[in-house]
């Protein structure tokens, strides 16, 4: 059951450094195609674009192939995609590279997931998701850091040249390790019945609403931690790498929460958050205090994945493929609104310190939905039984 999960791992993990890696690269990007640093982080949106847009479609595609097959055409997309950055002559071609990589960004982890949950027993199903998902918390602590480093020094085309290896690697285990798994006859109209159930929809939206109250700071903590905490740059370096370790150990213990308190883990981890980003601007100042809070955040906050994927896969029977992949794409899409969120907080005057103010009212919100789906889901599992108990007495 480990070596499926294992092959996982290590294609989310690529995905992962190939997501983020441009952050750090942007600069020499810009410098090399005489581009203004807003026109290179159109890389950035354009692909958080693509995985919410074009992912679901490509999984519709995918909806007849068995989920092994798919995922290797996936990764064969990914390691082409990331050639073709290496090779982009233009910035023109470097976007549309972006924009092909980043569509078996979400369509393997949502038909991922679904392999990673079905290779385990029930009751493991969201431990297992969290062991697919370490590959892309770890690409954070390790790839992202290391590929940047790589790339500065070597010009940032050998970044993503020694991402493909890392995909080569990833197509090799999935192809070798994971077993076949048939994908359910598919109806399109049944399909979007399925995903358009309100256990689909609230999940899908508390997925995005995560996201964007993470974002709104994650965005801008580079310039919180130089302006406000007085941080030097080499300093935060370090400090996301703890952010990082933080954020793939909440992913691992919300696996296991998952299993064992189910979707209750993930209300109680939005209220936590919701009083840790109230009490984030009287942290920032202090070094120590504010090395604490951010770990904390990253391990609540990254505790949460896992069920929320797990969740919409339950919830939408019928269409998993689907509704799995359109859970990354709220992801993605939350991450767009959270820097959009924050720009528009600084833009009208705010400092930096109020920027987790705003995640802390976005966290409150989907503290407040999620207990809704919770009561929503017991009336309907009581609506359900007291039809099965009618039927049964007739």
């Amino acid at each position: 059951m480990r070596k499926p999960l294992l092959a996982l791992a290590i294609a989310a993990f690529g995905i992962g450094t190939t997501e983020f890696i441009i952050m750090g690269l942007l600069p020499d990007l810009a410098r090399d195609f005489a581009v203004s640093i807003p026109k290179a982080g159109t890389l950035v949106s354009a692909y958080a674009l693509a995985v919410t847009i074009g992912s679901p479609l490509l999984v519709l595609a995918l909806a007849k192939v068995d989920r092994k097959r798919a995922l290797i055409f996936l990764m064969s997309i990914f390691i082409v995609g990331n050639a073709a950055c290496a090779l982009a002559p233009n910035f023109h071609l470097l976007l549309l590279a972006r924009i092909c990589t980043a569509l078996s960004h979400g369509s393997f982890f949502g038909i991922g997931s679904i392999v990673a949950a079905n290779v385990v027993p029930r009751e493991q199903r969201a431990r297992a998701v969290a062991i697919m998902f370490s590959g892309l918390t770890l690409a954070n602590v390790l790839g992202v850091p290391a590929g940047t480093a790589l790339g500065q020094a070597f010009g940032w085309r050998a970044a993503f040249w020694a991402i493909v290896p890392i995909g080569i690697l990833a197509g090799a285990g999935v192809w070798a390790l994971v077993p076949h798994q048939h994908s359910e006859p598919v109806h399109l109209k049944n399909e979007l019945r399925s995903v358009m159930r309100r256990g689909v929809l609230t999940t899908l939206l508390i997925s995005t609403m995560s996201s964007a109250a993470m974002f709104c700071v994650l965005t801008y903590i580079t310039p919180i931690l130089e302006v406000v905490t007085h941080i030097t740059p080499h300093g935060v370096t370090g400090v996301l790498v703890l952010f990082g370790v933080a954020i793939t150990v909440g992913n691992l213990l919300g696996g296991v929460m998952a299993d064992s308190q189910g979707f209750r883990a993930v209300a109680v981890g939005f209220v936590v958050l919701t009083v840790l980003f109230l009490l984030m601007p009287l942290a920032e100042e202090r070094i120590i205090p504010m090395l604490f809070v951010i770990a904390l955040w990253g391990m609540l906050h990254f505790a949460v994945g896992a069920p929320l994927q797990t969740r919409v896969v339950d919830q939408a029977r019928g269409a998993q493929n689907l509704a799995s992949t359109l859970n990354q794409g709220a992801f993605n899409l939350g991450n767009a609104l959270g820097a959009a969120l924050g720009a528009v907080v600084l833009t009208h005057g705010f400092g930096y310190r109020t920027l987790s103010l705003a995640s802390a009212v976005v966290a409150a919100l989907t503290a407040v939905l999620t207990v809704m789906a919770i009561v929503w889901e017991r009336e309907d599992k009581k609506k359900s039984d007291d039809r099965l108990r009618f039927s049964m007495g007739h």
